[in-house]
């Protein structure tokens, strides 16, 4: 299926561009999320219509993320998690525990923008977290995992 993205798209296009993906790719996923539109001649004439006006709307998205990765480039987040004598966690620390986190200190993140490549921490300690405010902006955050006192 032709589309017409409404938004920058990791691995797959820019604003404006007409890309071909499948059909299931573009009815379940980007058309109702607002990201892309079925590239027909009316559609491709009425977003050069609201180009500069998508153009302004992205350009604010990524400076909110700029903004926010700033504030958040080289923090140390805490987190407390029943542990066992030798380290090893009750359980395990996810991304939505470290987007809790975050809110906790005041910052707007969720959990599907935090990317743990080494999956849930299991041991208490400290590892890098990555969190992707934006396609174009991506920060690493610490994670320090303490074990909880009673």
């Amino acid at each position: 299926m032709q589309i017409i993205l409404l938004e920058k798209i990791a691995n797959l296009g820019n604003l404006g561009e007409v890309v071909k993906v499948r059909d299931g790719y573009a009815r379940n996923f980007l058309i109702p999320k607002g990201a892309a539109r079925r590239a027909t001649d009316k559609a491709i004439k009425e977003f050069e219509a609201k180009r500069a006006e998508l153009e302004k709307i992205q350009a604010g998205k990524l400076g909110a993320a700029q903004s926010l990765g700033e504030k958040l480039a080289g923090k140390v987040v805490k987190i407390a998690q029943k542990a066992g004598v030798d380290g090893r966690l009750f359980g395990s620390v996810t991304n939505a525990d470290v987007a809790e986190a975050i809110k906790a200190m005041g910052h707007d993140v969720i959990k599907a923008q935090v990317r743990m490549p080494a999956g849930p921490i299991k041991h208490v300690g400290e590892q890098d977290v990555s969190i992707a405010l934006h396609t174009d902006v991506v920060i690493e955050v610490r994670v320090a995992v303490v074990a909880a006192v009673d």
